[in-house]
This record gives C-alpha cells, sequence and structure tokens, in this order.
C-alpha cells in the first residue's frame, strides 16, 4: 500500500470514530433522564444544562446527528471501496461492503449504543459539549431540513408538536415506577408510598373513613360522670357526642379537654360540665377528595372530621391518620387494639373479615383487586354477586376465589380467599 493509501485508511478509521461517536450520542441523550438532568442543572451544572437545551430541540438533535452520522458513514464505505478497487479490481465491492457492514454495525452502531444504554447520563454529560457545537454549525441546512420534513409529514396526516400520549402523567409516573419496582430498583414500600401520594386526587374521604357503624360515639344525654368513664375508656382522642340518634352528631369531646375540665373540679367527673368543654362537629362531604380535604386538615389546625352525604346524614369519620395511612400504610400506636384483618390459613388461603378495605388488602398482599364500585372487601363480593351472598356460597373472579364463612344480618362479617393459579403472598408484617 502507498503512503496515500495509509492516509485513505486512517481518514476512514476517523469517520468509523465519529460515526461511533454519534451513535453513541443519539442513545445516550434520548435515553437520558430528564429528571436527573433537571435536578443537575438546578445544582448548577453547565453540562446538564447543555443537555435539557438540546432535548428541548430534540428534532434538531436528532437532525444533526442522522445527518452527520450517515454523512460518514458514506465517507468511510466510499473511501473503502476505492481501496478495495484498487486492491483486487471488481470484486473489491463485495468485499468492501461486506467488510464496512460489519465494521459499521459492530463498532460504529451496537458497540457505542450499548454502552450509552447501560450510562447515558454518564455518556450525555460528557457529549453534551461537542453535540452543541455540531447543532450549532449545521443550524442553517437542519433548519431548512426540518421545514421540508414537517410539510412533508403534515401532508401525510401527522399532527406535528401534540402530545398524544394515552396515558395521564400521573400514570405515566405510576408506570415507570412499577417498572423500576420490577427490576428490583424501588422497594415495595417506596412503590405503595408513592402510589399512594398520586392516588390522594383520586380517592374521596368516602373511600378512607371510618363507616358510622363502627364509630365510637357517647350520648349527650347521659350523666356527666358516665360520658367521662366512656371517654377516659376509649382508645380515641375525640369522641362525637349524639342526642336522640347516633346520627345526630351535636358537638365533639376531646380528652384532653375533658381532662383538663376533670382537674378543675378536683376529679369529680359528676361535676363536669360537658357542654362547656363540647366543641362545634365539622362536617365534609362524602365526595370531597382526599388531596383537597388533607389541605382542609392543613388550613383548620384539626385533625378530625365528620363525613355526610348529600342528604345531610352522617356516613362516618376521617382522620388525618386515615389520609397519611393511604401514603404511608397502617399506622399503630399504643393505644391501637390488634385484630388482624388478615389470617393466612395452612392451604395456602386467607380468612378475611369483611370490612378490610381492598386497598389495604391490595397493599398487604400485593394484590390488584378492584376498588372503583367498593370499598371493602365485602362490598366487592356483593357488587360481582348482584346480589347478598348467603353463608357457604362461593365466587369466582379477578382471578380468586371467595367463598363467604360468616354473616351478621345483611352484612358479610367473614371470607375465605384463595388465589388461583398462582401462590398467593402472606400478609405483611405489623410494624
Amino acid at each position: 500500500m502507498t503512503a496515500q493509501d495509509w492516509i485513505v485508511v486512517l481518514v476512514i478509521v476517523v469517520c468509523l470514530l465519529l460515526s461511533a461517536f454519534f451513535s453513541g450520542s443519539e442513545t445516550a441523550l434520548t435515553a437520558s433522564s430528564r429528571a436527573a438532568m433537571t435536578r443537575m442543572e438546578k445544582q448548577g451544572n453547565a453540562r446538564a444544562r447543555l443537555v435539557n437545551r438540546l432535548l428541548a430541540s430534540r428534532e434538531r438533535l436528532l437532525g444533526a446527528i442522522l445527518f452527520s452520522n450517515n454523512a460518514v458513514n458514506i465517507a468511510a464505505s466510499t473511501l473503502a471501496t476505492g481501496i478495495m478497487l484498487s486492491a483486487f479490481g471488481d470484486v473489491g465491492i463485495l468485499y468492501a461492503t461486506v467488510v464496512m457492514t460489519l465494521i459499521v454495525v459492530v463498532f460504529a452502531e451496537i458497540l457505542p449504543k450499548t454502552a450509552a444504554f447501560n450510562a447515558p447520563d454518564r455518556v450525555a454529560l460528557a457529549v453534551a459539549r461537542p453535540m452543541a457545537i455540531v447543532v450549532a454549525l449545521l443550524r442553517p441546512l437542519l433548519a431548512a431540513i426540518e421545514t421540508f420534513v414537517r410539510r412533508v409529514l403534515r401532508l401525510m396526516g401527522f399532527r406535528i408538536g401534540e402530545n398524544l400520549s394515552v396515558l395521564s402523567p400521573r400514570e405515566e409516573l405510576r408506570g415507570t415506577v412499577d417498572l423500576f419496582h420490577k427490576q428490583g430498583g424501588v422497594e415495595k414500600a417506596d412503590r405503595d408510598m408513592f402510589g399512594g401520594v398520586l392516588d390522594l386526587r383520586e380517592l374521596e374521604v368516602s373511600d378512607v373513613m371510618i363507616h358510622r357503624t363502627e364509630m365510637i360515639t357517647v350520648n349527650a344525654d347521659d350523666p356527666p360522670a358516665d360520658i367521662v368513664s366512656a371517654v377516659l375508656a376509649a382508645p380515641v382522642t375525640r369522641v362525637p357526642l349524639w342526642r336522640g340518634k347516633p346520627e345526630n352528631i351535636i358537638g365533639m369531646l376531646h380528652a384532653k379537654d375533658l381532662l383538663r375540665a376533670l382537674q378543675a373540679v378536683d376529679g369529680e367527673a359528676a361535676r363536669v360540665d360537658i357542654g362547656a368543654i363540647m366543641t362545634a362537629p365539622w362536617f365534609v362531604p362524602d365526595t370531597t377528595p382526599l388531596a383537597e380535604q388533607l389541605k382542609a386538615f392543613r388550613r383548620r389546625k384539626t385533625h378530625f372530621a365528620l363525613v355526610v352525604d348529600e342528604y345531610g346524614e352522617v356516613m362516618g369519620l376521617v382522620t388525618l391518620e386515615d389520609i397519611i395511612e393511604e401514603i404511608v400504610g397502617d399506622i399503630s400506636d399504643e393505644h391501637d387494639v390488634e385484630i388482624p384483618g388478615v389470617r393466612a390459613q395452612l392451604d395456602g388461603s386467607f380468612h378475611v373479615d369483611g370490612s378490610v378495605p381492598i386497598r389495604d388488602l391490595n397493599r398487604a398482599m400485593d394484590w390488584n383487586l378492584p376498588d372503583e364500585q367498593a370499598t371493602t372487601i365485602a362490598g366487592l363480593v356483593i357488587h360481582e354477586a348482584r346480589s347478598i351472598p348467603e353463608i357457604g356460597q362461593s365466587f369466582t373472579f379477578h382471578g380468586f376465589r371467595f367463598r363467604v364463612l360468616k354473616k351478621a344480618r345483611n352484612r358479610i362479617t367473614g371470607l375465605r380467599i384463595t388465589a388461583l393459579d398462582r401462590r398467593p403472598r402472606p400478609p405483611a408484617e405489623p410494624r
């Protein structure tokens, strides 16, 4: 080979290196984390700012990469063909095609793209400055190409610049977190907490409230001594007072206020003026989104509200703890009575109380039972059965078999749930 041939070979090597650079840059910049780049830009990282600027004009960036990559590939292939022709004659075209195809695919495409895909953020930061220079140099040509491409796509019916994603941003975030969880990058507890935050705007207070049948209330017409004893014996600090019927809530009694009043009368419960320490109840609609109710709790600086339906009838109560538990899971303190609602059986099934919320069961068991039409597991069975089942009846839906074990009047109080075609997971350990 002559000295001129060696110069041509050197030019071919340079073109292949440039091709590898452009291929790796394309993968790294398009696969880089926008969230990570935004965070680093806020921290003052100049290269992250360049990456965000390049991605803001994605069409121009891709145009520059594709134009430059194809230009150097064509140049390398043309020069290689010339050398092969001079060395082997006409058959050199075949040799050049085979050799350059293998070299370009392996060393200028697969190798750099694989490397960039495994460390997209680091590679994107490294190539940001040279790619910004390439885009700036090719700006006039890219502007003309971009205009031409837009017009052709518009003639073909494509709507340029419109986001046609079928998922909302919240669903895309949820899908991303679920994907990271499956890949082992996010723990289940973190995934559940993130999902709980996203669900706050979709859930209403009726989905998390304590139903009126489970509320601890006291008759305001009882003797003061009996009221004091009942409030102090209750496992909660705030107790609604009713008059006439349990649904007619007239006030709230806080245990701390009661203790202060009891101290003021030297511990004589009969002398406590319940009406003087009773506070007015706060009623909220059952359709209030949890996110709005959380803001209302913070604004009013209170942790307790009574939930009413459209007719003003009391449906239950909601507390700040109920909303927080939607994010972090169940919170137990020293006054909580541990009554397990889910009990694993030796045959792999589970005995579940009918009042267990579906969302709590899904979180504890990592199941995916629907909670759009019912709040509790008993409500789900009634909804799917389209009737109130009798003891012993079984139903199969959503990949599970449900058998009614206990019933009180029209309420299902106990179920056996068996997961079909998969091994059920044990309930989460209490924290």
